[in-house]
């Protein structure tokens, strides 16, 4: 399985673990989940990655700006029509 990189550039390996496993240990494992979370496997192949709840989404407001550049008119469809027809 490949993984991302991370911002120092190594690529981190998430922990891997068998469905039953996981059913039976499920809390437990929860509360030790790692930044790099839990891939898990049925009959050795991934199915489902778990990973930690990013408790600050409010930092993703205003992240894109100097990023985008709005062209024409955004509240144009860009299609002349007639709404009397």
């Amino acid at each position: 399985m490949k993984t991302a990189p991370t911002p120092g550039g190594n690529t981190a390996q998430p922990r891997r673990i068998g469905a039953a496993r996981f059913k039976a240990q499920c809390l437990a494992l929860l509360d030790r989940l790692g930044p790099d979370g839990l891939v898990i496997t049925k009959h050795g192949r991934p199915v489902a990655r778990v990973l930690p709840y990013d408790p600050d989404p409010a930092s993703l407001i205003g992240s894109l700006r100097h990023e985008l550049k709005i062209r024409g008119d955004i509240m144009s469809t860009g299609t002349r029509w007639d709404a009397e027809r």
